[in-house]
């Protein structure tokens, strides 16, 4: 009857979410109320790392996307299950750092980041930056540079034919064909950036 083995209905008729009556709920902290049951969110964690383990040979790693729901519980519960991150803010950045999230299991999506976010993510030491565009790739580059650090980055693109690709340019992903190595050229220092 339910979508969720969490659900149930008890002796009084009142619907249940992982054993706590809602109109009980309700009466105690009124409505609307966001209830989620942690068995219910720990077992999908396990799911998927399961299917990693099973289907991949542990290779590959499983990432809640925070934008679903980001508060600091939720993101103790995925850490705990050994799943990475993705966030695409600053400020789901920000609750997932003050929740002790292992920055090196963040990768940082979203388009247009701003100078702050960048900074923000160069600073606790962020997994991976997905870039979306050559403009963010380049303002990176000099952050990182002037900071005196490494990126770990990764490109989010869409596989255009060449004729395309002139009308193609986005804020939400690099249009292939796209040449990483354009950036590079005619450079007198190492890039600060890793692909």
């Amino acid at each position: 009857m339910f979508v969720a083995d969490c659900f149930d209905v008890n002796e009084k008729g009142h619907l249940t979410i992982g054993g706590c009556d809602t109109v009980g709920l309700a009466k105690e902290y009124g409505t609307p109320l966001y209830v989620m049951d942690e068995m219910t969110i720990r077992q999908a964690c396990r799911l998927y790392q399961k299917s990693f383990q099973e289907n991949y040979d542990g290779h590959g790693m499983a990432f809640y996307a925070s934008k679903a729901l980001n508060c600091k519980e939720l993101c103790r519960i995925v850490a705990e299950e050994g799943l990475g991150l993705d966030v695409v803010s600053g400020g789901e950045l920000y609750t997932a750092l003050k929740a002790g999230f292992d920055p090196e299991k963040i990768h940082f999506h979203g388009n247009n980041k701003t100078q702050d976010e960048l900074n923000m993510a160069l600073d606790n030491g962020i997994g991976v930056i997905v870039m979306d565009n050559l403009d963010e790739m380049k303002r990176l580059d000099q952050l990182a540079a002037e900071k005196g650090v490494t990126a770990q980055v990764s490109m989010r693109i869409t596989p255009i034919p060449t004729a395309l690709s002139v009308l193609a340019r986005s804020t939400l992903s690099l249009a292939l064909p796209w040449r990483p190595e354009r950036l590079w050229k005619r450079r007198k220092r190492p890039s600060p950036l890793r692909t």
